[in-house]
């Protein structure tokens, strides 16, 4: 779709948004017009009903026929239901909704939300969909599925979000005066700024095919240690981004702020009420659901991991490591296995919240725990690209394999080229941790090639604290080959380029762009390639 055509889309209703993609003007219906579509029918909202918010997408297991649509009420509702139609017209159909709630153990407040799961759609298809329940307005967006077998396409990357709104009232001790006088003056429910914000229309100004989040979605957790309500916050964030997130799916992995006191044996209940994300063996634990997964757009086999089970870090609501029992681990090797003897695959790309090279100077840094559980198999199986957050700023390594027989298990480069890696012979690791966080912390790195490991925790917590601190190692750096060191806030853009002929280089081009303003005016600060061969070398057909 050309970007004047999809900039229409984004700003007309299901209804226009039909019209002007069918190029038919707004005229009475004669009286021997088909019936019109479900898509150009409206429902006047009824008082009282709760209204459609934070519509969200997310791929299915096969991302070129399958797309979920979600959204979020604060009370149960009469017949939850997607009808869904295409840009050409048609009558569409009706795919009703599963819903899936879950009761907040701080504020106690239930949540609903509602998942209509779409199958049997058409790759690298646009369609137009209206979302909605008995006595609400519906809501409407469009998507385009994946395409199926090699072909281009750009996705784009960041964590570390928070959200936007005002909720609480800052109180100013006695004597001080207010500088807004009378007026009382209110600020984040959480750690938030305004580019959680303007960073949705970044992302619309580049258009991608879909989003990661890289962990720390909205940080309710924290909302809740400061007396906020973390379903607010939650639905804040949802809002917030449903600007974009009802165009395109934004597929996350769980940080140490999605571990929320309460909400479950591992505090995911939320995260796992809000996102219907693809199957894989973690669903048939309903503890873990959700908690990772993986995805084919392409040639490129994505995989989310939730690190809380490997990190040695102390920085959830609760200590997780190990919950999994060894299950993640032994599901992420058949993943790669599988990933990598599969002729269709080119790319493996990893998400995932800890990082395993970090350049900061007193921030959490790399977990040890992290680059023992992942870093073999990584290796082992040629793990192109892995994006993180975490850290509140963005940096990139040289490719990387094998590590150091020290204490702190350093990467060792294996090139390099400030402007082209070769995936081939490394895994290349990117910190995108600087999605919208006011704690940022770009002007906190070593000033020469260093970083820092946590290798241990304290015996116990300091009086007072709420977790056991961490015990760091410092490490020379070989790894390491870009750091931001003065925006605040950024995300990263990759264009897949699959190349034309069998057994030949395909290429990833990657931007780290920084924004401006509600209108998302984008400044690149980063540029570089990755390349690889293609696995289609052999005669024969593809895997």
């Amino acid at each position: 779709m050309s970007i004047a055509r999809r900039s229409i889309l984004k700003g007309t209703s299901a209804a226009g948004a039909a019209l002007v993609a069918g190029g038919a003007a707004a005229q009475p219906a004669a009286a021997d017009d088909p019936a019109p579509s479900p898509l150009l029918q409206t429902t006047p909202h009824r008082i009282g009903a709760p209204s459609v918010s934070g519509v969200h997408l997310q791929f299915g297991t096969d991302p070129s026929a399958e797309m979920t649509v979600s959204w979020i009420t604060p009370q149960s509702v009469r017949r939850p239901l997607v009808r869904l139609g295409s840009p050409d017209g048609g009558h569409g159909r009706v795919v009703e909704a599963e819903t899936r709630t879950y009761r907040d153990a701080l504020g106690k407040d239930e949540v609903y939300v509602h998942h209509a799961r779409l199958t049997g759609l058409r790759p690298a298809t646009t369609y137009l969909y209206t979302a909605g329940h008995d006595g609400a307005s519906p809501e409407s967006g469009s998507f385009t599925t994946a395409p199926r077998g090699r072909a281009p396409f750009t996705f784009t990357s960041f964590g570390d979000q928070a959200t936007p709104n005002l909720r609480r009232q800052l109180v100013f001790p006695d004597g001080m005066p207010s500088p807004l006088g009378k007026y009382p003056v209110y600020m984040s429910s959480q750690i938030g700024s305004p580019h959680a914000a303007d960073i949705v229309a970044a992302v619309e100004r580049v258009g991608p095919l879909f989003n990661l989040v890289n962990g720390d979605l909205c940080y309710a957790s924290y909302s809740g240690r400061h007396g906020q309500s973390r379903t607010a916050t939650w639905a804040d964030w949802f809002i917030n981004n449903s600007r974009s997130t009802r165009l395109r799916p934004w597929m996350p992995c769980a940080g140490n702020h999605e571990n929320e006191s309460g909400n479950g044996p591992i505090g995911a209940l939320g995260y796992q009420a809000y996102f219907a994300l693809p199957d894989s063996t973690a669903d048939r634990d309903e503890e873990t659901r959700g908690m990772w997964y993986a995805f084919t757009v392409g040639s490129v086999r994505f995989i989310s991991l939730a690190n809380d089970d490997t990190a040695i870090q102390n920085s959830g609501e609760t200590y997780l490591r190990g919950y999994s029992g060894g299950a993640q681990q032994r599901w992420l090797e058949r993943e790669l296995r599988t990933a990598r003897s599969s002729r269709a695959i080119d790319w493996i790309v990893v998400c995932m919240h800890h990082p395993m090279i970090s350049s900061s100077k007193h921030g959490s840094g790399s977990d040890l725990g992290v680059r023992e559980a992942w870093g073999p198999l990584f290796d082992a199986y040629g793990v192109d690209l892995v994006v993180s957050g975490h850290e509140h700023y963005y940096e990139r390594s040289h490719p990387v394999r094998g590590s150091l027989p020290n204490d702190t298990r350093t990467p060792v480069p294996t090139g390099t080229d400030p402007s082209l890696a070769d995936t081939g012979r490394g895994t290349v690791h990117m910190v995108i941790g600087a999605g919208g966080n006011a704690a940022t912390t770009q002007d906190d790195l070593f000033d020469r090639p260093q970083g820092r490991v946590v290798v241990g925790l304290e015996d116990k917590p300091a009086p007072g604290a709420p977790y056991r601190e961490s015990i760091w190692l410092t490490e020379d750096a070989p790894w390491a080959a870009y750091q931001d060191r003065v925006h605040t806030h950024g995300f990263a853009a990759f264009e897949v380029d699959p190349g034309d002929r069998r057994g030949g280089t395909t290429m990833m081009r990657v931007t780290y762009y920084t924004f401006d303003g509600p209108h998302g005016d984008l400044t690149p600060v980063d540029t570089f390639t990755l390349h690889r061969r293609r696995t289609d070398g052999e005669s024969g057909d593809e895997g």
